[in-house]
């Protein structure tokens, strides 16, 4: 993975955890823990976990019993998920790489990942190690976000930033809604060799307190914040002012909302 796309560090955790989580994937986390929480597996493992906003949200739903491994590429990312628990919980925190996980063949239940399959530069290998380590009959749950223009707050951001730089524009909002298409997502899953692939899309009209806080999220909480920087002679508070003016002129003043759109896919181990 290049560094644009893969590495959440400095104060991208915490922007990412407070700016955009509560908006962007906290609706998408109770719905993927509720079904993770309805199959009762004994042992989970949740790949680029982030923050732990689903973790912490699986945890509950799992119940004390299932043990829940959490990994991410990034470890500071991980530490932040780790503050949300406590003590004794049955969860376990490491960095691992999707596409080549350090687990033993069969070993899992169950495997959750949201929205981060997007991020794995080979998504076939990644969905054949999910394969290797879940036991046969095991299930991976994972979501993807739609396109561009069906999640138009991302659509903004990515306008804005260009609007900055004619030049090589940053270009780290194309990678997380590159993967929309649902049946190129279960031809890869079949290719990696799962079975009884289903999916269902899931829309929310999200209500945004303050687009301001929400636009700072949306620049400094993810490596969007790493491109401006390195290309240099842009404020990237500019950029998120040029981001809330966006939001508040497509969808009104605060509070208001926005539509989110995903999708989330279940494959059965053979």
């Amino acid at each position: 993975m290049t560094k644009t796309t893969s590495e959440f560090t400095g104060d991208i955790p915490e922007n990412y955890d407070q700016r955009l989580g509560p908006i962007i994937f906290a609706p998408y986390a109770n719905d993927i823990a509720r079904r993770a929480g309805a199959l009762k597996p004994a042992r989970v493992l949740e790949l680029a976990a982030g923050t732990g906003i689903v973790s912490r949200k699986l945890k509950d739903a799992l119940g004390p019993d299932a043990h829940l491994t959490v990994t991410d590429l990034n470890a500071p990312m991980l530490e932040v998920a780790k503050a949300k628990f406590r003590d004794g919980e049955n969860a376990a925190f490491q960095t691992a790489d999707a596409m080549k996980l350090d687990f033993p063949d069969d070993f899992f239940d169950l495997i959750v990942c949201q929205f981060g399959v997007m991020f794995f530069p080979d998504k076939i290998a990644s969905f054949g190690e999910a394969v290797r380590v879940l036991r046969p009959g095991g299930a991976y749950l994972f979501s993807c976000w739609g396109s561009l223009s069906e999640n138009p707050f991302a659509q903004i951001a990515q306008g804005a930033s260009e609007k900055f730089f004619s030049e090589n524009p940053p270009g780290f909002y194309r990678i997380p809604f590159s993967y929309p298409d649902p049946d190129a997502v279960r031809k890869d899953l079949l290719e990696a060799g799962f079975d009884d692939v289903q999916h269902e899309t899931i829309e929310f009209q999200k209500t945004v307190p303050d687009w301001r806080h929400f636009s700072h999220g949306v620049v400094f909480g993810n490596p969007l914040i790493d491109e401006i920087k390195s290309r240099g002679g842009v404020d990237a508070n500019d950029v998120a002012r040029a981001v809330e003016n966006g939001l508040r002129k497509e969808f009104g003043p605060e509070p208001s909302s926005m539509p989110l759109k995903a999708t989330i896919f279940k494959g059965r181990s053979p």
